[in-house]
Formats: structure tokens, sequence, C-alpha cells
């Protein structure tokens, strides 16, 4: 891999916008050069906007730009497969969005090119390196709840609005075909890779899932229980048409408890016999910039891989699991 990685990024949608699209041009050693989106008038307007040097409306343009040497992935979960494998057989790197796959078999088959190809991807768990999420990984490994027991987490929203629903970044999320399986598919797997992360390998898993509302086709209530090789324990609910919204998880452990949110980044507490502490992290200007930096890193052979594609096929397993696909 060159010194300077050199991005093409596949899908230039508003989640690039400011989450992750400009952090590729601040990371030291690392640069945005060509962009692909089939619209031709909204590449042009992206690729002039964020100084990108090359556009293009065709992915496998893109993939075999010889300047390029590093993939982004960012379309709906439907094409993730497809132009992972594409970009591996051309030799490049990959940081491919989450959910990894539309489902498990189609995980399954982009770990095993990458095993045979001794090629190199990254899921976008970002969540992993931001320093909000580090923190806390770091009071459990102190001990400072003692040994964790358990862990619930609760994610409610209201139900979607008629405007919300018509919105195409919304339809293409609740449409299952596109993205797997509605709004738990596109929020869950952040959280259940961080539950990974925390507490290694789940032993058991099992879930419940339905459609109260009716709005759409894909379920909007999910439970879900693991249970890990520590012997901690998971309970989760996700509901998408409650009366009031709700982000919350909490990790009891023998001496202690943790609390904290997924997104809304409210400070993290620690409760203890001695008392209260509270961790704050001001707002990241491009989230994923810290990923995208261990991303970088990994692919200049200066890191590990921050998360390995064997963690994106536990999580789809784990979609798959509570929702009974």
């Amino acid at each position: 891999m060159a010194d300077t990685i050199k991005w093409g990024m596949i899908g230039a949608g508003d989640v690039t916008e400011v989450k992750s699209g400009p952090a590729f041009k601040k990371v030291p050693g690392s640069d945005l050069v060509a962009v692909m989106r089939r619209n031709e008038e909204k590449v042009k307007d992206y690729a002039k906007r964020h100084g990108i040097a090359r556009w293009y409306t065709d992915a496998e343009a893109l993939i075999h730009d010889e300047e390029v040497n590093a993939i982004y992935i960012a379309t709906p979960p439907a094409s993730h497969c497809a132009y992972c494998l594409m970009a591996l057989r051309a030799g490049k790197a990959v940081y491919v969005e989450k959910p990894m796959t539309l489902h498990s078999v189609e995980a399954q088959e982009l770990a095993n090119e990458v095993r045979q190809r001794n090629g190199k991807l990254v899921v976008a768990h970002y969540r992993r390196e931001q320093p909000y999420f580090k923190k806390i990984k770091e009071l459990l490994q102190a001990g400072e709840i003692g040994k964790p027991r358990v862990a619930t987490l609760q994610l409610f929203k209201q139900a979607l609005r008629t405007q919300e629903m018509a919105d195409p970044k919304m339809q293409w999320r609740l449409d299952e075909t596109q993205s797997g399986g509605g709004l738990f598919h596109d929020l869950a797997p952040h959280q259940l890779d961080l539950m990974i992360h925390f507490f290694g390998t789940p032993r058991k898993s099992h879930g419940m899932a339905t459609n109260q509302a009716k709005q759409y086709a894909a379920d909007d209530l999910v439970s879900g229980q693991l249970l890990f090789d520590h012997g901690v324990l998971f309970n989760g609910v996700w509901a998408f048409a409650t009366h009031e919204e709700r982000d919350r998880c909490e990790l009891i452990g023998s001496a202690g408890k943790l609390s904290f949110s997924f997104f809304s980044y409210e400070p993290i507490l620690l409760e203890r016999v001695q008392g209260q502490q509270r961790f704050a992290f001001t707002p990241l200007a491009h989230v994923q910039q810290p990923m995208i930096e261990a991303v970088v890193r990994y692919f200049q052979h200066q890191g590990e891989n921050p998360c390995p594609i064997e963690a994106g096929v536990k999580v789809m397993h784990l979609l798959e699991d509570f929702t009974r696909k």
C-alpha cells in the first residue's frame, strides 16, 4: 500500500456530506480523489463542493481508476456485497458502511473472499473509535463496575410522520430489499457491534420481532437477548412507534453501573458505592474521523484492523437471530 491512501467513494449521498466524506481529506496520509454516483448532475456538484478531482457515474470505472488504492462504499446495503467483491478482486482495500451486507449469506461470502485473497476490509462500525465509547471500554477494562453481569438497551422512537415516510432518504431504509430490515437494521448494527466489542463473542442469541404500527412492511418492534462467553447477559428492545424517544444503555456489574446513550451522547454516568462520576465529551465535527484515522493506519500497515469482517458477520447473524430471518 502506498504512503498516501487515495480513496474512491461509491455513493455520494447525504450521509457522507458531514459524517464521513470531509474526514477523508482531513486525516493525515489520506485523500479523497474520486467519487461515484449514478446521477451525473449530483455527483459533479458533490465533487466540486468537496474539492474532489474526479467523478464517475459507473462504480466499476471508479474501482479501476489507477490512482485509487482504497474504496469507501456508502451505498444502501443491497449493493454492498457486489461492490466489495469487485473492489477486492481489483486489489483494492475496502471500507464498507453498515450493515455490512443485506444478509448473513452475503456476509459470509464476503468473508471468504477476504480470507482467500488476504484482502483488507474494514466495517464502518465507527463508534468503536470515538472517544466516548473508548472511554466506556476503558472503564470496563479498569474494573470500575467490577465484573460485568447485565447489559440492558432501550431505543424508542416516535412513529414516522407522513413527510418523513415520503423522503427518499428514509424510503430505502424502510425497504427490506434495499436495507435488509427497516430502522432496526439501520441503527442496531452500531449497538450490537459495541456489545461484541465490549464483551466478546455471544454464545447464545435469540429474539422476537413484529410490525405494530403497520406503517411499512419491515418490523418496527424488535427484542433480543445475548449470552456472552464470560456470562454477561444482554437484553435489548428497539421500538419505532412509541409516544416517547429513549436512547439508553446500562452496563451493570458486581460493583457498579455505567449508563450512557448511543446516538445522543449524553454524559457517561458511572455509579458506585463511593459515589457518581460523569464523563462528558465534545461532539465530533465528523463522527467517522477517528475510525477513518484507524482505517488509514491499518491500510498503511501501521495498526490493526479496527473492525474486521468477522465482527461484521457476527452482527449480521445477530440481526437475523433477533428478527428470525
